[in-house]
């Protein structure tokens, strides 16, 4: 443990010097934080921790592995990002599920960036998974992602804008597709209409972002029959971001044939992350374990 909590302050101190790294001990033991883009992110405005995305690799015990694998992608309204309780603790669940998971630390308006950069960081970190499927030792077409609140907004932009393109390839990572085979939104910003959180749109498209731009990241007007198959949690006393993101969600994927399981609690208000133990939205990561476990991507 000292080992490792001596290589992360050494790390540390090479990212604050501005030095160019790709890997970096994690969090904890038996994790790995390496840098997005280790050539530098496109459209970087510096050369510090704010213009360095990063992904946190969690991966399961061997004896346990499923396959399987989930971007994270934690909340935090464009702003900031819940890295713990929306990312590491989400990480920890999913490896005792089998299930291999990547946090990541996305660029946001808190560290001088709105879009796209947050979606160009998702789109590299699915590719990124998916073309060291082989390291990972998981199957390229079991990967999903997660996404709480923005991060579901994130998530649900990179779900079903997979197709276009928001960065030029700069490696063989880009090669790999972007699309994600699964998607869990867990309390989602979804629109950028008048049920969407302000706070998220303007720091995502700015104060004045045109109509135009809003509807196209209105992800329930983007919904095809491509979409992959959608797992949704909310709360009907959500006051943040309403329960009707979820459910406008739902309803496109019904409407286009697309799979999707829907759970709606009377109380959980929002930002419940995993829920808290005794609390009727705590099943929610029972209910997706079950979920997933049908489509064979975990060990229960």
């Amino acid at each position: 443990m000292k080992n490792s909590v001596t290589l992360q302050i050494a790390a540390g101190l090479l990212v604050l010097a501005g030095l160019s790294i790709s890997t970096t001990y994690g969090i904890e033991p038996g994790t790995k934080t390496e840098l997005l883009w280790p050539n530098g992110a496109p459209g970087a405005k510096g050369n510090d921790t704010n213009d360095k995305p990063t992904m946190t690799i969690y991966l399961p015990a061997k004896e346990k592995a499923a396959g399987s694998a989930v971007v994270i992608f934690p909340g935090g309204g464009y702003q900031h990002v819940a890295i713990d309780h929306e990312g590491h603790q989400v990480a920890r669940w999913l490896n005792e599920l089998g299930i291999a998971a990547f946090v990541v630390d996305y660029r946001h308006r808190g560290r001088g960036y709105g879009h796209p950069a947050p979606i160009q960081d998702a789109q590299r970190a699915i590719r990124t998974v998916r073309s060291r499927s082989t390291e990972f030792s998981i199957e390229p077409n079991k990967i999903g992602i997660i996404g709480f609140s923005a991060g579901g907004h994130l998530a649900s932009t990179a779900g079903t804008h997979f197709n276009e393109k928001f960065y030029e390839p700069v490696d063989a990572n880009d090669r790999a597709s972007a699309r994600p085979d699964f998607m869990i939104l867990i309390y989602p910003v979804i629109s950028m209409g008048p049920l969407s959180h302000s706070g998220s749109r303007s720091a995502l498209l700015g104060g004045n972002a045109s109509q135009e731009l809003a509807d196209k990241f209105s992800n329930e007007k983007q919904v095809d029959s491509n979409t992959p198959p959608t797992f949704l949690v909310h709360a009907t006393d959500d006051k943040t971001v309403p329960a009707e993101n979820s459910i406008l969600f739902y309803l496109a994927c019904k409407k286009a044939h697309v799979p999707a399981e829907m759970h709606i609690w009377q109380k959980g208000e929002h930002g419940f992350g995993l829920g808290k133990s005794g609390t009727p939205v705590s099943r929610w990561p029972v209910l997706c374990a079950d979920w997933m476990d049908k489509m064979g991507l975990c060990s229960k």
